[in-house]
């Protein structure tokens, strides 16, 4: 599989050329549109556990569909819900990466995605908890909201991430997660911030610029509730 980005960085869209008969896994709903003659299954990969484990805990959706080029070859072109840009991540047998629930768009032949538990969930914000882990030999497409920024950390070198603009990591990186004000619920929540990573060296950080939790919140805060929606349809009428 070759990954063309096109749009970029504000409304990515990855177009997927891939070989005669090379299969991709790709997320439900994130087909834009495809060349001719690709043959399409949708199925729970893994089995009906691993769907509901997917669906259940990490957010994603229980079916996914796999596209497989015809013997001349094919495109697909995939894109993400909310805007920003798109990336490609490198996956090898030795480096495991975690993506969190929301993120992740396509795997090649050769990676699997299964769940992955990646922290306690924030009780503020529904971040963190469990994610996904792409492992094997391949690639895996990944949408962000906003743009992309890349953490490579040294040895012993360390950074604090607010949960919710966590993309991917190397599982083979040293973190935990924690309270933004540690031991202090109250105070975190007076912040603003539910909980942080702590990430420590050596290793790779994908984060987004955007969050899209704090994006769904402030939104639900600005939409018109039922009752205000009445009141205005009544002095409306």
């Amino acid at each position: 599989m070759q990954v063309q980005l096109r749009h970029n960085p504000s409304f990515t869209m990855a177009r997927l050329h891939l070989a005669p008969n090379e299969p991709v896994r790709v997320e439900s709903g994130a087909m834009a549109m495809h060349s001719p003659g690709m043959q399409l299954q949708s199925q729970s990969s893994g089995g009906v556990m691993s769907g509901i484990k997917r669906s259940l805990l990490a957010g994603e959706s229980f079916f996914v569909t796999t596209y497989t080029a015809p013997a001349q070859g094919g495109w697909l072109d995939i894109a993400g819900v909310l805007p920003g840009d798109m990336m490609v991540i490198d996956v090898q047998p030795n480096r495991p990466y975690y993506i969190a629930r929301g993120n992740w768009m396509a795997n090649s032949y050769g990676t699997e995605i299964d769940t992955k538990w990646g922290g306690r969930a924030s009780l503020f914000g529904g971040e963190g908890g469990f994610g996904l882990q792409c492992s094997g030999q391949g690639q895996a497409v990944l949408s962000v909201f906003g743009a992309i920024d890349v953490v490579d950390l040294q040895p012993g070198e360390q950074v604090v991430i607010d949960t919710g603009h966590v993309v991917a990591y190397d599982l083979n990186i040293q973190f935990r997660m924690r309270r933004a004000v540690e031991g202090r619920t109250i105070q975190s929540m007076k912040s603003g911030e539910g909980f942080v990573f702590d990430f420590a060296g050596p290793g790779r950080i994908y984060t987004q610029s955007r969050n899209p939790s704090a994006f769904a919140q402030w939104a639900a805060s600005v939409v018109p509730s039922a009752n205000a929606q009445g009141g205005l349809g009544g002095i409306l009428r």
